[in-house]
């Protein structure tokens, strides 16, 4: 009766304030009455001086240490002696009209966070222990709860920093957590468990990022400790009002793919303690997966002890993250191996506190098998996407994007269908994936079919915005069918996807058609671009002009001599200003592709071949000393620059004039003999000393341009 009255007064504290009967308001008095003196409580009779302590702890705005440790030591001491006798009846109202949960939580939140002095942590987490016996006390409030313990006691200092810690206190503050946390699993509901399991994980894993070691280290404990309960939970679970409690295939976890990723990369961590928790939570989760696996085949499995014992001793053997990842693998789900994946992806960013190199290992392992672990490629390739833009890391970078291109080859369908939906027009992360797939001949293929197929049917919002005249879907429908020369020239000069001058677009093409070239025979075909290849440098992108130059020089190598000797002039011309360009790799390019074409002009062509070359010698000469090494390798050696020198004196009386003017601009070093730099002026005047004395001793050189350009 007591009870129900209660439960009357509580829920007038609610309701909105109405009218009651004469009858509704006596009893409504008789609630307060019990109220005020908490005699109705059944477990009040077994600790009655302990509940005065809570009660006037909550209504008292005094709150010192001492009122704060008896408080709490008042409500473990009250659960605890409630439930050893059976007498929980009411303690839910209890808690829900003194607001114990949520006073226990005000003052977690209130204690210092650069110091542990006090057993306040310690003695809040064993209330929170105790209460967690009774049902419906905590429900709802166990992760404010735990977020307050969680937050309070990792993000302490590390205990070499902390003054005057009692390193006994330390212990047992942190072994009270652990002892809470069983707790809170092994008294849930078991419809429960799996939920209140998924909840702590998923706290504990957000510490885990932390770039302070200590922080990391108490997080990691944590999961270690439920990583136990998890593999023993059939033995644990200590709730005797069940019925029966969940077998091990009936644990499931969908956090367990994220968990296991994250305890790898924890394995980096081999000089603090943290790796060597995050080595123990693997084998005991190894232990669950490998039980729970062995549990779906047979109902009894008499060499399951001795099995699971040698393949964790192995994997303590070898604690590298590939050896227990091919270890997990075969024991796991589908969704569980995507998730792994995609927390190593998620590793390679810029701002993670993981070791890349041990991330790029793992996904090495999944791309050596992609039908096992390349298996949601929707779910991936999102991942891919939101993540690659926050990879600048090259290495890091090229390992993300050759996962993508595994999953192209494997998958080429979803991975268009995915990419078509998640990106959004012109998005630059979408683009450098597109690049990626087109950087492989077969993939490219593939890849190109399938975008024909969903652009041309659905005309995808990524290339109907970025692209109006629909250049890869023209690009895609030119490589996709066997045409033959005539019919393929033909096709092109429709289609004109090379006059496309937005620099991404144009770039992305590029790289398609780069890829394609491989091919001798499409390459052949190919000769039909190269006018427009050529216009492609007037635009000024240095990405696209660079990939432009490669696949001229590509095509051209098809080419039979004669045919390639009128295109290799003109193509020579294009290329004077981008000798001296500011990219390294656009003038090796430039310097490489001119050098081949000098040797290609025959006939009447290498007349005006070598008017061309005359305007790049000086550059050329120049570029000898280029500090990027493979640009200066692609001239004569560093020990024919005199010769060269000696060589241009000669055009000094040659009977034309802008030949004479060159000359003279050429061996007008004087200029530089006030230079600031000593290398520089010491440089000038060795030169000017070669250029009198061959004036006045050397003969007419027997070099000719032709030996010039082509030694």
């Amino acid at each position: 009766m007591a009870e129900k009255l209660l439960r009357v007064a509580l829920k007038e504290d609610r309701a909105p304030q109405e009218s009651s009967s004469p009858v509704e308001s006596h009893e409504l008095c008789l609630a307060q009455q019990l109220e005020m003196d908490a005699s109705w409580l059944p477990a009040y009779h077994l600790e009655p001086e302990h509940v005065d302590v809570i009660r006037a702890f909550v209504s008292s705005p005094e709150k010192d240490e001492e009122r704060k440790l008896k408080f709490l030591t008042s409500i473990a001491v009250l659960f605890r002696a409630a439930t050893y006798n059976s007498l929980c009846q009411g303690l839910d109202l209890f808690c829900q009209r003194y607001k114990l949960a949520e006073n226990i939580k005000v003052l977690l939140e209130e204690e210092p966070r650069d110091q542990l002095h006090t057993a306040v942590w310690r003695s809040a987490m064993f209330a929170m222990t105790e209460m967690s016996f009774v049902e419906a006390v905590l429900e709802g409030k166990e992760i404010g709860l735990l977020q307050a313990c969680f937050s309070g006691i990792f993000l302490l200092p590390p205990k070499e920093e902390m003054q005057d810690l009692k390193p006994f206190l330390y212990f047992t503050t942190m072994k009270g957590m652990d002892t809470m946390l069983v707790a809170l699993v092994l008294n849930s509901p078991t419809s429960r468990v799996n939920e209140k399991m998924q909840s702590i994980f998923q706290m504990l894993l957000t510490f885990t990022t932390s770039e302070r070691a200590s922080v990391r280290e108490r997080a990691v404990g944590r999961m270690r400790v439920l990583s136990f309960l998890l593999a023993n939970y059939s033995s644990l679970k200590a709730d005797p009002n069940e019925e029966r409690h969940a077998s091990r295939a009936e644990m499931q976890m969908p956090i367990m793919g994220q968990l296991l990723g994250h305890l790898l990369l924890l394995l980096s961590f081999k000089e603090e303690e943290t790796g060597h928790l995050a080595l123990d939570a693997l084998c005991l989760l190894f232990q669950f997966k490998y039980q729970q696996h062995c549990a779906t085949l047979t109902e009894e499995n008499t060499q399951l002890q001795g099995d699971w014992e040698t393949e964790t001793t192995s994997l303590r053997t070898s604690p590298s993250a590939t050896h227990i990842i091919e270890s997990f693998a075969e024991y796991l789900q589908p969704s569980e191996r995507s998730d792994i994946v995609r927390v190593f992806i998620e590793a390679m960013t810029d701002s993670s506190t993981f070791d890349k190199e041990a991330a790029r290992n793992v996904l090495d392992v999944v791309r050596g098998n992609p039908d096992l672990w390349l298996v949601d490629v929707p779910k991936i390739t999102s991942c891919i996407h939101k993540t690659l833009g926050c990879i600048k890391s090259v290495p890091a970078r090229q390992s993300v994007e050759s996962l993508m291109v595994s999953m192209a080859d494997k998958c080429p369908q979803e991975v268009v269908t995915t990419l078509l939906q998640v990106a959004p027009g012109g998005d630059s992360t979408a683009l450098a994936l597109w690049e990626a797939m087109f950087s492989v001949p077969q993939t490219v293929r593939n890849i190109l079919k399938e975008l024909l197929s969903q652009l041309w049917d659905l005309k995808s919002r990524l290339f109907c915005t970025h692209l109006e005249d629909y250049c890869l879907v023209r690009l895609a429908m030119l490589a996709s069918r066997d045409l033959g020369d005539r019919a393929f020239a033909a096709t092109y000069l429709d289609f004109r996807f090379l006059k496309e001058e937005r620099p991404a677009m144009l770039s992305l093409v590029l790289r398609a058609i780069m890829t394609l070239s491989e091919r001798d025979d499409m390459a052949r075909k190919m000769k039909v671009i190269l006018p427009d290849l050529m216009r492609v440098l007037l635009f000024g992108y240095k990405a696209a002009t660079t990939k432009a130059l490669l696949v001229f020089r590509t095509i051209m190598a098809q080419l039979e001599r004669r045919e390639a000797s009128h295109i290799a002039v003109q193509m020579a011309e294009f290329l004077l200003p981008l000798l001296d360009d500011e990219l390294s790799q656009l003038r090796e390019s430039s310097i490489s592709l001119f050098r081949d074409l000098m040797m290609m002009a025959v006939g009447n062509d290498k007349r005006e071949m070598k008017n061309v070359v005359r305007l790049g010698l000086l550059p050329l000469f120049f570029r000898l000393s280029d500090q990027t090494q493979s640009v200066a390798k692609l001239k004569q050696d560093r020990r024919r620059a005199q010769e060269f020198l000696i060589q241009s004196l000669s055009y000094l009386k040659d009977a034309q004039a802008s030949l004479r003017e060159a000359a003279v601009r050429f061996i007008a070093l004087q200029t530089l003999a006030e230079d600031r730099e000593p290398s520089i002026r010491s440089l000038v005047a060795q030169t000017v000393i070669i250029i009198l004395s061959s004036s006045r001793e050397q003969p007419r050189p027997r070099w000719t341009l032709r030996a010039l350009c082509c030694r």
